[in-house]
């Protein structure tokens, strides 16, 4: 299924869906494909992330994954699960607490920790985890629920 296929296939929730507590988690091994084209779209070609040679003299001895390629699968879970449709992303906070190297499993989780009811404003409690069960990015996200 293509990207035009696939969004028309998007859930939604309302806003008086959702709870304080609620979850949605998705699962993704980063690949070198991964990471070569996000290098490619936004240009940062850190010799960190593209070259094995420069990788092997730093601290984590292999190449590792931009972070801000990890965090962006927060936004897919955002606009694709809890709550889907009509979300509006406010905001995100960040930390990367570990590095990501190319091959391992990520699991990404999202859990509603707050609701602003007059707003319809919810906060996001947003971990990833690395397949040790290690977070390897956690922050909270704010959004807008559109009705």
């Amino acid at each position: 299924m293509n990207p035009f296929q696939e969004a028309q296939t998007v859930p939604e929730l309302r806003y008086d869906e959702i709870q304080v507590g609620d979850q949605a988690s998705l699962t993704k091994t980063i690949t070198d494909e991964d990471v070569i084209n996000f290098a490619k779209l936004t240009g940062d070609v850190n010799p960190i992330h593209i070259l094995d040679s420069f990788a092997k003299t730093t601290m984590f001895k292999e190449r590792i994954a931009h972070g801000m390629l990890v965090s962006s699968f927060i936004s897919t879970i955002l606009g694709t699960k809890l709550p889907g449709k009509n979300t509006i992303y406010l905001s995100q906070n960040v930390s990367f607490r570990a590095p990501v190297k190319i091959g391992d499993t990520l699991r990404v989780v999202a859990e509603v920790i707050k609701k602003r009811d007059d707003k319809k404003i919810i906060t996001l409690q947003t971990n990833i985890y690395n397949q040790s069960g290690d977070i390897v990015v956690e922050g909270t996200a704010t959004i807008l629920k559109k009705e």
